[in-house]
């Protein structure tokens, strides 16, 4: 049985390969078979936005967008709440599914046994 796995991104365009990775690595768990979810914060936040989301333009990489829709299709994505605050978001303008949630939740989920939790 393959464990639960959270991949936590940090950053935007600003780090445009490790925010790719992030992503990649997210859609390969579920492409494994495992239960992801994907937690927002800093200027990767927008990546949750219709509209606003980072065109990473990087060669011989899987457009950011596609593995977005793939985690947002199968996975759960949680945008952290200060930062949403910091940047005027609700869940409204976030795409479906989205939901904004603190660090308390997220050290909660991190905690539970057996997850693997990786921070980009």
């Amino acid at each position: 049985m393959t464990r639960p796995l959270i991949v936590k991104l940090t950053c935007g365009a600003e780090a445009a390969e490790r925010a790719n990775q992030a992503w990649t690595v997210a859609a390969m768990g579920l492409a494994a078979g495992a239960e992801v979810s994907v937690w927002l914060t800093g200027e990767a936040v927008w990546f949750a936005v219709e509209g606003k989301q980072p065109d990473l333009e990087l060669d011989h990489a899987t457009p950011v967008a596609e593995l977005v829709s793939a985690v947002l299709d199968a996975g759960i994505v949680n945008v952290c709440t200060q930062c949403a605050a910091r940047r005027e978001l609700t869940e409204s303008d976030l795409f479906p599914g989205v939901r904004i949630a603190g660090a308390a939740s997220f050290v909660e989920a991190a905690l539970a046994d057996d997850v693997q939790a990786l921070v980009y």
